[in-house]
């Protein structure tokens, strides 16, 4: 694997088993990737870099597997050690001092906006690992600005892109390389900047690494890198087999390629298997038209992004964490795109989707695990709305906006608390977006308000963050803005055990003197000038259980807040509210009503459901709020809702025995819903106490998502 570095690999004979300075080794390799942020930080003068976050940093293996990274976008660490190993099995040759570039969707990036470098990391003529550096570039070419083309039909109307190429040979920057990279975009200053923060960011890694391997020996230095990722897999080992086996099927969707509004299928089937992930993408949609789709990367990509921070608590983030995951799908799909299939904005839509239903598997097994149901979360921000903007400033020099204000979505409710507001998507641990005077001290912007948007929450028992909103302007006689996004007609944060979806996208414009119009998903390219005003309300996170089991001082709380409107209070939480506080006997009675309605029964005939408890001692296994595996009289496996109601027997798949019926979402989720879409709601058959809500495709009936293997229950029963 290290035949074409023109170095030896290190040897690990003779490294230290101090525990103590192992365990300082360990400490450094971990301050040297933030110290590399920071480097990045200092030289980059790109919002996306400095403010927002959007990079990612890290060491790895002299096989390519990372040891280390930052807890910046969790996407890209795959990546970059695709690139690695792109070049390993092309036989590059390469020495000490040399930096590698790319940006290549079919190589290894995301997308061709995704510039990454890596680097040898050669220490007295011996080869240690590697440092890689990715980030978000504004613009790299391609038929539109930002090289966001949703006209594009092949990749090669979008961004340039640069397969693996040396960028600095032996030390020496190859100025010929870059100025055909500069030339390609419409800011070579802004992308230029940005790639000399990349070299010295690969520069400070090498120079730490130099230092750590000199005082503690390389073959230490390289054997806790590897004890690094061999220990990260033996702990997320031990937690998988912590959760219970069996098999658990989720779905979600993405519309309009930029060409059609056509509905996109992002299918996960996993099966977990002792201490393993098998996730088959197999039934997803054929890649699109249009720039949706991602390629084989970007599948990758977007599985570790969910997996990482969703069963990575406690554990170190490494390559150790993906070990036990096993990925299936064939290829041409709109997950695993092949040339020429435009990609261009594979990280807000394929790859995006992908982590949604990933993210979305994992967390149904946690609630059905006793002691990690309390981190079981519905699916946080399912989407990103992209906004650019171009034009000349007030000076006539031109200037590009990536906003990155959209990841300010609604974090998704967990079992034991409400999710965050505007807290962000489960790919972006640390989130953070720019002050409104830095964009508009940066750009010809004008915000009009930027603010938290009401009901934007999936309602439940704990309900979803909210997302946020924003109202722009230009401070120039014109611009150009580049708008597109998916969400705005499907739910992609979807609740879980009952809980309802957070809102959809929601964009707007309005010209001076007319009405505002709907934009839809994909608008595109339009000018806007001072008089105008664009708008855009985010996706909130999905909400967990019943909204009926959510206490109406909670509900009297969020409207005072301003959180849940009067109206939501009512209709969607049952809550009725006066003057003094909740109407305690009125609440009651509509919430009986509600639950009636879903039967379709009388109320009066209606039976009150018993209260949901987090009380660990309950007979049998919860798999959700509602739903409880319990053995039978003849020690036979059941589902059973907490009010007796038996579900299902000798499986889980207990939608066989609950009361499927037609939902509707509340205006602020779903008054836009595509038109193949479908709402399912499944409730108790003696309380109709909401158990889950299902988005499905109109023409099929939904499918069961959770059938787990009865005996691995055994373990966890009470």
């Amino acid at each position: 694997m290290t035949a074409m570095i023109d170095a030896a690999p290190v040897s690990l004979d003779g490294a230290s088993t101090d525990p103590v300075v192992r365990q300082v080794v360990r400490s450094r390799l971990i301050a040297i990737t933030d110290q590399m942020r920071l480097a990045l930080q200092s030289v980059s003068g790109s919002p996306t870099v400095t403010e927002a976050s959007d990079f990612f940093t890290g060491i790895y293996l002299p096989d390519g597997a990372f040891v280390t990274m930052g807890h910046q976008v969790t996407f890209e660490a795959p990546p970059v050690g695709s690139l690695i190993r792109h070049l390993l099995a092309k036989g590059v040759k390469l020495q000490d001092g040399d930096r590698i570039i790319g940006n290549d969707p079919f190589v290894g990036a995301l997308h061709q906006n995704d510039v990454q470098m890596c680097a040898p990391l050669v220490v007295d003529g011996e080869l240690l690992g590697w440092a890689g550096v990715m980030a978000h570039e504004t613009d790299l070419g391609g038929m539109d600005f930002a090289s966001w083309s949703p006209k594009a039909t092949e990749v090669w109307q979008e961004g340039l892109r640069i397969p693996a190429v040396k960028l600095v040979d032996g030390g020496e920057l190859r100025e010929d390389v870059l100025d055909m990279i500069l030339t390609a975009s419409r800011l070579p200053a802004q992308v230029g900047l940005d790639i000399r923060a990349f070299i010295a960011t690969l520069n400070v890694a090498a120079d730490r690494l130099t230092e750590l391997s000199r005082r503690y020996g390389k073959p230490t230095v390289l054997s806790v890198m590897h004890a690094m990722v061999d220990d990260a897999e033996a702990l997320v080992r031990e937690r998988l087999r912590e959760l219970p086996d069996g098999v658990v099927h989720t779905r979600d969707f993405l519309e309009h390629d930029g060409h059609e509004n056509i509905l996109y299928v992002v299918d996960c089937v996993l099966t977990k298997r002792g201490d393993s992930l098998h996730f088959d993408f197999s039934g997803s949609s054929g890649q699109a038209q249009g720039f949706v789709n991602c390629s084989r990367a970007g599948l990758a990509g977007g599985v570790a992004g969910a997996v990482i921070p969703t069963l990575g608590f406690g554990i170190p983030w490494n390559e150790g964490m993906l070990r036990p995951v096993e990925i299936s799908a064939p290829d041409g799909l709109v997950c695993t795109a092949v040339p020429p299939a435009p990609v261009g904005s594979a990280t807000v839509e394929a790859v995006w989707t992908v982590s949604n239903v990933v993210s979305a598997a994992l967390n149904r097994l946690l609630l059905a695990s006793p002691k990690y149901a309390h981190r079981a979360q519905a699916v946080n921000s399912g989407t990103m709305a992209t906004f650019n903007l171009s034009g000349r400033d007030r000076h006539g020099k031109v200037f590009g906006l990536h906003l990155m204000d959209p990841l300010a979505g609604g974090f998704g409710a967990f079992s034991d608390h409400d999710g965050q507001n505007a807290a962000g998507p489960i790919n972006a641990p640390c989130p953070s977006i720019a002050d409104v005077e830095v964009n508009e001290q940066k750009n010809p912007l004008f915000y009009h308000y930027r603010r938290l948007a009401p009901d934007t929450g999936g309602a439940g028992r704990r309900r979803g963050g909210l997302g946020a909103e924003v109202g722009l302007t230009v401070s120039v006689p014109q611009a150009e803005a580049l708008v597109m996004t998916h969400g705005a007609e499907v739910p992609n944060s979807a609740g879980i055990g009952g809980g309802l979806p957070g809102g959809l996208i929601h964009q707007r414009f309005r010209r001076s003197g007319e009405e505002s119009v709907n934009l839809g998903p994909k608008p595109g390219s339009f000018p806007i000038t001072p008089d105008d005003l664009f708008e855009v309300t985010w996706q909130g996170g999905g909400g967990l259980g019943d909204p009926l089991d959510r206490d109406p001082a909670d509900v009297l709380a969020d409207v005072r807040y301003g959180v849940v409107g009067a109206v939501a209070a009512l209709e969607t939480y049952g809550v009725v509210l006066t003057d003094d506080g909740v109407d305690e006997t009125a609440t009651a009675a509509a919430r009986r009503g509600i639950r009636a309605a879903r039967l379709g029964v009388d109320p009066a005939t209606l039976t009150d459901p018993a209260p949901v408890t987090d009380d660990p001692t309950i007979d049998g296994v919860k798999l959700a709020d509602r739903l409880v595996a319990v053995r039978d009289a003849d020690g036979q496996w059941e589902v059973r809702t907490l009010d007796g109601a038996v579900l299902s027997h000798g499986s889980t798949r207990w939608r066989e025995g609950a009361h499927r019926f037609a939902m509707t979402l509340p205006p602020a989720v779903g008054d836009e819903l595509h038109s193949d879409l479908a709402i399912t709601g499944w409730a108790c058959p003696r309380t109709g106490a909401l158990l889950a809500v299902d988005v499905h495709l109109r023409s099929e009936d939904p499918f069961h998502d959770l059938d787990l293997d009865v005996t691995s229950l055994e373990g966890d029963a009470r």
